[in-house]
């Protein structure tokens, strides 16, 4: 079998998280038919059936699924393989820390570039949905995150922890309380993983087992945008809340929620020079 080809896995990628050959071309720039033809020939590469399909749709099959897991990380070493080498030709001296909303590091970084004079220090904001894909793809070098992640390929060393608030709708009954208990909220529609708030899941399954879908958000403003509309409720820590403050919102602490940790997260698999010592700044 020859080398699997990265810009086959790209379009294999792109087709399996579209499931629609259509879509995926669209988003690859290139006509359909193309992308077809490199699809059947990676399947060839590899002797295996990637997808399945019929006049339902398109689907990944067995093989597709395996390859879909180990695809991701190997582009992500790739891209990152490609940045690392970008900033040594340049010579670059930079550090790039990423962070979640509501987290500052400024402290952090002020104490790292005076201990480094000429160290260039860069910031990238993230969210959940890719806190931890910026660490694998190479575009930071450190990222403070909020748990729980993904440890897999990660070191990750635990910072602090901080309390969580739950959001309402500002006109709703429970907005002017003063704190709030998990089994207040347990009837209310979660606008969220119930995962993420496994004493909300423990009580609200056992109310209710036909509860409707948590929609997908990229953004705690969009999570926001609903909340307000009325359409449920989220679960934020602390420090976020004094960044988003509306008036038709309300925070309530819900002191039985197990408080938000956040740790500073880097690649496992490759040397990061001063990871171990931002992360004792960052910690204090």
């Amino acid at each position: 079998m020859s080398d699997v080809d990265l810009r086959k896995l790209r379009y294999f990628v792109a087709v399996a998280e579209h499931l629609h050959f259509g879509r995926a071309a669209e988003q690859l720039f290139i006509a359909q038919p193309v992308l077809s033809r490199q699809i059947r020939a990676l399947e060839e590469e590899l002797g295996a059936r990637l997808f399945a399909r019929d006049r339902r749709g398109t689907a990944l099959t067995a093989a597709g699924e395996q390859l879909l897991a180990d695809a991701k990380p190997l582009l992500a070493s790739a891209e990152a393989l490609r940045r690392r080498v970008i900033r040594a030709d340049k010579g670059a001296d930079t550090f790039t820390v990423g962070f979640m909303p509501g987290l500052i590091v400024t402290t952090a970084v002020r104490a790292l570039t005076d201990r480094h004079p000429g160290l260039e220090v860069e910031l990238v904001r993230t969210d959940w949905f890719d806190q931890v894909e910026v660490i694998h793809d190479g575009r930071v070098d450190v990222s403070m995150v909020r748990l729980p992640v993904d440890p897999r390929g990660l070191t990750i060393r635990p910072l602090y922890t901080e309390p969580r608030v739950v959001v309402l709708p500002a006109g709703h009954p429970l907005a002017g309380k003063e704190m709030l208990a998990v089994a207040d909220l347990a009837d209310e529609h979660l606008l969220q993983d119930p995962d993420l708030i496994p004493e909300w899941r423990a009580l609200a399954t056992e109310l209710r087992t036909d509860r409707p879908g948590v929609p997908v958000f990229r953004s705690v403003e969009e999570k926001l945008e609903h909340v307000a509309a009325g359409h449920g409720i989220i679960f934020l820590p602390l420090s976020v809340m004094t960044f988003y403050t509306r008036p038709d919102i309300a925070y309530v602490p819900v002191p039985d929620i197990a408080p938000n940790e956040v740790s500073l997260a880097w690649s496992a698999d490759r040397p990061v020079p001063l990871a171990e010592e931002f992360a004792a700044l960052a910690g204090h």
